[in-house]
């Protein structure tokens, strides 16, 4: 009688182990399900679409840096910053299609993040107070190295460049403390161009001009 019990319990627990493999498999395939019908849900990345999101999101051209901008809003929480109250934080859309290909040179006082939410992939590079120079890809291929998100650290310059063939790059950005105009520098000249000039390969002074475009400022003190 012990026997059969013993029996009983074991092929119990075999039955509660095998259903508890079969939920666990069930949940990893609807995950995946879910994942890939996701992946078939986002648009194709065309021009039409392009179009489509500067309409649904309001988005207008921003002057100078070029690209396009939507303000989305700001922190309700205030920080001391020079004297004067500004909010924590200020988001933005901003995007980046065919035919305004660069957000050209900037400075900004503030944190900046960029993440990816659709189309790309896009070049930023940044230019630090301190000389150094980074490339980061925006993009969704990870293996590939490129990244959804990039921080860039307040009072550095930055340019961001659409790849060629890519018909769009669709960001969500946020800056710490929120921006004004007073803490902006667009544009730059042949001193900031010296500077960072072969500073990595691809830093050329062509590439670097380019950057700039017509925001060039002969004589630019530094």
């Amino acid at each position: 009688m012990k026997t059969l019990q013993c029996g009983s319990r074991l092929r119990a627990r075999l039955l509660s182990a095998s259903l508890s493999g079969m939920r666990r498999l069930f949940i990893a395939a609807v995950g995946l399900v879910a994942l890939a019908s996701l992946h078939a849900a986002t648009p194709t990345a065309t021009d039409a679409r392009a179009q489509e999101l500067i309409r649904t999101l309001r988005l207008a051209v921003l002057p100078k840096e070029s690209g396009y901008l939507g303000i989305i809003g700001v922190s309700a929480q205030k920080v001391e910053v020079g004297g004067r109250m500004l909010a924590v934080q200020s988001q933005n859309y901003y995007m980046l299609t065919r035919e305004r290909p660069i957000n050209y040179l900037h400075w900004l006082a503030s944190d900046d993040t960029h993440i990816l939410v659709e189309g790309g992939p896009l070049d930023y590079f940044i230019f630090h107070p301190d000389g150094k120079v980074e490339k980061v890809t925006l993009g969704f291929d990870y293996a590939a190295g490129q990244r959804p998100i990039v921080a860039v650290p307040g009072g550095c310059w930055k340019a961001l460049k659409l790849h060629e063939g890519a018909s769009f790059a669709l960001m969500v950005n946020t800056l710490s403390p929120e921006f004004t105009p007073d803490r902006v520098k667009i544009g730059e000249g042949a001193g900031w161009v010296k500077r960072f000039a072969g500073s990595t390969p691809w830093a050329t002074p062509d590439a670097l001009r380019k950057l700039i475009g017509p925001n060039w400022i002969p004589d630019a003190a530094h």
